[in-house]
């Protein structure tokens, strides 16, 4: 399976002073901003999503279609297939992305030790 573009998405207490420590790290800002309460950060290829009051936990997200610069990839499998494959794998899919559909959509399944993992498919 082709998942795409992996990033963490982080669940921080301050937004302006996990940008600021990341920075340090040699991230910067990429997309998002201030007003919209997130900010994704990037260091080459790796991806670090700060979130603030959007949820508890942090996330391991792939963005089926995306390479690591958010440009649609020529070939890719799509998030409905993916979960189709999940589903016939026996892995329980806790948010589902409706397959009578095309285009964006995601699902959410959890790893053994309750680690949640979105797959959010923008194309």
């Amino acid at each position: 399976m082709k998942l795409g573009a992996f990033s963490i998405s982080l669940s921080v207490k301050n937004l302006a002073v996990s940008r600021e420590f990341y920075e340090k790290l040699g991230f910067s800002v990429f997309a998002g901003g201030k007003e919209k309460n997130y900010y994704i950060m990037k260091n080459e290829t790796s991806l670090i999503g700060l979130f603030q009051g959007m949820f508890e936990n942090n996330i391991l997200t792939f963005n089926p279609g995306w390479d690591h610069n958010a440009l649609t990839l020529d070939s890719f499998d799509d998030v409905r297939g993916i979960q189709k494959n999940l589903k016939e794998q026996g892995v329980a899919i806790v948010t589902e992305a409706d397959e009578s559909t095309a285009g964006p959509a995601s699902l959410v399944v959890m790893d053994p030790d309750g680690n949640m993992i979105l797959l959010d498919q923008h194309v």
